[in-house]
């Protein structure tokens, strides 16, 4: 019986002990000291994301702004085609009266060639 009965005190003791040691090991203090290790560890990681982040957030906005000030001078442009239509019939124009001018200067300079022609064989006769 000596020997049940120790080992009964044992047991106890040993029970006492593991409750004891299961208390200490959640105890809040303890969980605290764990989650603020928990956050020294993993913050640096963190700001690195957040700033990663940001700095694609900056470069997302400038990119989408470039793309709707794209869109707007499209859309623009889309709008100004009447202009374009007038332009281009103001060139033809131009071409035409470019061109009516150059053959009425044709026309003038063959019919003054020959006066000159006979002024000058005429000079030269003379001049002999």
């Amino acid at each position: 019986m000596d020997d049940q009965e120790m080992q009964l005190k044992v047991k106890r003791v040993t029970d006492k002990f593991t409750e004891s040691m299961y208390v200490l090991a959640n105890e809040p203090s303890i969980a605290l000291y764990r989650l603020q290790e928990h956050v020294r560890r993993s913050l640096p990681e963190l700001v690195q994301h957040k700033t990663d982040m940001q700095s694609w957030e900056e470069q997302s906005q400038g990119a989408i702004y470039t793309v709707e000030y794209a869109c707007s001078a499209v859309k623009s442009m889309n709008n100004s085609s009447l202009y374009f239509k007038n332009i281009d019939g103001l060139l033809k124009q131009t071409i035409t009266m470019k061109e009516q001018i150059n053959s009425s200067q044709g026309r003038r300079k063959r019919a003054v060639d020959p006066v000159i022609m006979r002024d000058g064989i005429e000079k030269q006769n003379s001049g002999i």
